[in-house]
């Protein structure tokens, strides 16, 4: 086939499968076979292997994925990314109608009633029709770019229909995991034995940020489109907007209802908040909004919130049945969780067997005990939660409950430090639940990620004896392996292929995977950014580790109680031996400049010219050490708009020297 012939049938190919994946994942009618359909589709991917010159952004190939991993960068929203102010009861809800008519006097108030979807928000930008970038809401100022993973979910058009669309404009929409993916994505983790997600809207989170785009192609996510940014829109209203987004192949709910009244809206919630149980997705809620974008921007915003929508949010699910007994679960950090055993009763749509009971001081709290009666909610977690008791049928010469005072594994007793709700195993060298934990912890994909090394056959090594402890992991030998049940030849060198490509993984990861008590992903992350490596954290004072970043006196205590323990430096010094990053690599670090060099300071308040993250990144690239409290060691205050009067008064007292936005850009001019 010549090129000119290659690039005609291309074409072909391209709309005719963008016209399925319309039909099947928009209007639900699908037109052919999903034999037929990947036959189309592995025809267009040849195609483009044999010319690469024919594959464009908005290919039905990109929906595929990539093997290629690709850290996500960060972008600054064009329209800040806002949340709503939550309302509970028809009263709050009469409350925002009411302060709607008193800002807005003698005109008439559309509302447009929309199903408030339980996913991940996201915002997808299109210039002339084409999909160029989709944003994770981050901190409302600035998100992930997350295009590469988005491209794969089949109901978000690469390119639109029709042409009477703006230039460039910008949708904001759910991203979501219906129910029957995600009981199929659960399945398939615990048959891997991994840990399952704990509900749609976590694993839909979860597979956005995946790395490996052909992963997040698989799992079978969805997309409502619910809101529309730009100049040059086609009508001054919401849903005007939304239905002709809707011709133009964007998945738009057929949900959603123009209601003049309050009695109108409170129909609608009525309405769904039992027929909900029937659809295939979660939803948590109804979104109400004010359809006039007039109306809409004479209200304004508040400095969190838009004064024009609020959303209802629904009651969680509740059953009523009989406590049976309790366990005791074990954890990797020590911490104990009892867990309620229950006459099985239907709540939300499942059989509800367990229930989480928290700490000691719920169970307390709640006067629970054997035999209750018991009130069971289930607000979208896997384990649901006892939230009550029905007294008036409890048993006669009933006893309080008795908390456990020994580890239900290793015997060790209990420990509870002040200030915490959970009560702890110390023993973490000798309580098995413990060290399998953590060899499970390290090996999984947001830490060390050993490929081909699942949490089953972590625990299969660990009571074989092949592993004791994580530093274990790195001496195995292929013939170790094989002579395991169920383990070939090359699964056994597929996982030392794993362990030892794992010695690349950067440190900030490493960090977080050794496991150390509350240092969780972000917090592993500023410490590796501030203190640079494993040697300098380990010999850091605790006024130095509370000068990072968001570590606070609990996890400043935690670190140094990890390295007083000599078994944890013998394991340290092992994985060091064995190879691992244990410091950061200078070059994704080095400086712009050395003018901060030596120079400590505390950002508080808001700005006019950068975020304070990108305030932060400065300090850090010129230098500088950011502080997260003012003591003595300060050198400067960066002060904004609003700041924390605690930090102004504890400077001024100190004689820190306070100055502005334009004072700090000037030091480094």
């Amino acid at each position: 086939m010549t090129f000119e012939e290659a690039e005609v049938r291309a074409k072909q190919l391209k709309e005719a499968i963008e016209k399925h994946n319309y039909s099947y994942y928009i209007l639900a009618l699908p037109t052919i076979s999903d034999f037929e359909y990947d036959l189309l589709l592995k025809e267009l991917i040849d195609l483009e292997a044999l010319y690469p010159q024919l594959q464009t952004s908005d290919s039905p190939t990109q929906r595929v994925g990539s093997d290629i991993d690709n850290e996500f960068t960060q972008v600054r929203h064009k329209y800040p990314m806002m949340s709503l102010s939550n309302t509970y009861s028809e009263s709050d809800l009469t409350e925002f109608d009411l302060r709607i008519h008193k800002l807005i006097s003698d005109i008439p108030i559309e509302y447009v009633c929309e199903l408030k979807f339980d996913g991940t928000a996201i915002g997808l930008t299109y210039k002339n029709g084409v999909l160029v970038q989709a944003v994770t809401r981050g901190d409302g100022e600035k998100g992930d770019d997350v295009t590469v993973n988005v491209r794969t979910i089949k109901s978000i058009p690469l390119k639109l229909h029709s042409s009477d669309y703006p230039s460039e404009f910008e949708v904001r929409g759910e991203i979501f995991m219906p129910h029957a993916s995600f009981q199929r994505l659960n399945k398939e983790r615990i048959e891997a034995g991994d840990t399952p997600f704990a509900n749609p809207r976590n694993a839909a989170a979860g597979t956005l940020k995946l790395l490996n785009s052909s992963e997040v192609a698989k799992r079978g996510l969805d997309c409502f489109i619910y809101h529309m940014l730009g100049d040059n829109l086609p009508f001054q209203s919401h849903y005007e907007n939304l239905q002709k987004a809707k011709e133009w192949g964007l998945k738009v709910s057929d949900h959603a209802r123009k209601c003049s009244t309050l009695e109108e809206v409170f129909g609608f919630i009525h309405y769904w908040d039992e027929e909900r149980k029937n659809l295939p997705y979660d939803t948590d809620g109804v979104v109400l909004k004010v359809n006039s974008y007039t109306l809409q921007k004479q209200l304004g915003f508040t400095a969190k919130s838009p004064r024009w929508a609020t959303a209802y949010k629904f009651k969680p699910e509740q059953a009523v049945t009989q406590l049976i007994s309790v366990d005791f679960q074990v954890g990797r950090t020590g911490a104990i969780t009892p867990v309620a055993n229950l006459e099985p009763v239907a709540l939300a749509g499942t059989t509800v067997k367990r229930a989480s009971l928290h700490n000691a001081d719920q169970i307390e709290l709640l006067d629970i005990r054997l035999n209750d009666w018991v009130v069971v909610e289930k607000g979208g977690e896997i384990i649901p939660k006892i939230v009550g008791i029905d007294k008036s049928r409890r048993e006669e010469g009933s006893e309080p409950f008795h908390y456990i005072t020994n580890c239900p594994v290793c015997g060790t007793l209990l420990v509870k430090d002040e200030g915490e709700a959970k009560h702890y195993c110390p023993n973490d060298t000798g309580c098995t639940p413990q060290i399998i934990g953590r060899i499970e912890h390290f090996i999984s994909r947001r830490a060390m990620n050993i490929d081909g090394l699942g949490a089953e056959t972590a625990d299969t090594l660990y009571n074989k004896g092949l592993i004791k402890d994580i530093a274990d992991l790195y001496e195995l030998k292929k013939e170790r392996l094989e002579v395991l049940d169920r383990m070939g030849s090359k699964s056994a060198e597929n996982i030392v292929a794993g362990i030892e490509q794992s010695k690349n993984v950067p440190f900030q990861r490493v960090l977080f995977a050794i496991g150390i008590r509350f240092v969780g992903e972000t917090t592993a992350k500023k410490l590796a950014e501030a203190l640079k490596s494993l040697d300098a954290i380990r010999h850091a004072t605790r006024e130095e580790l509370l000068e990072v970043d968001e570590i606070g006196d609990k996890i400043a205590d935690s670190i140094i109680a990890f390295f007083l323990k000599p078994k944890n430096i013998e394991l340290l010094d092992r994985l060091k031996k064995a190879g691992l990053q244990f410091s950061l690599n200078e070059d994704e670090f080095k400086p712009l400049s050395d003018k901060l060099a030596g120079l400590g300071i505390v950002i508080s308040g808001n700005f006019v010219k950068h975020s304070r993250e990108e305030l932060k990144q400065l300090i850090e690239k010129h230098g500088g050490k950011n502080l997260s409290a003012v003591s003595s060691t300060t050198s400067y205050l960066l002060a904004g708009d609003k700041m924390g009067t605690s930090k102004l008064q504890k400077a001024e007292k100190l004689g820190v020297k306070i100055i502005s936005e334009d004072d700090f850009l000037n030091l480094m001019a």
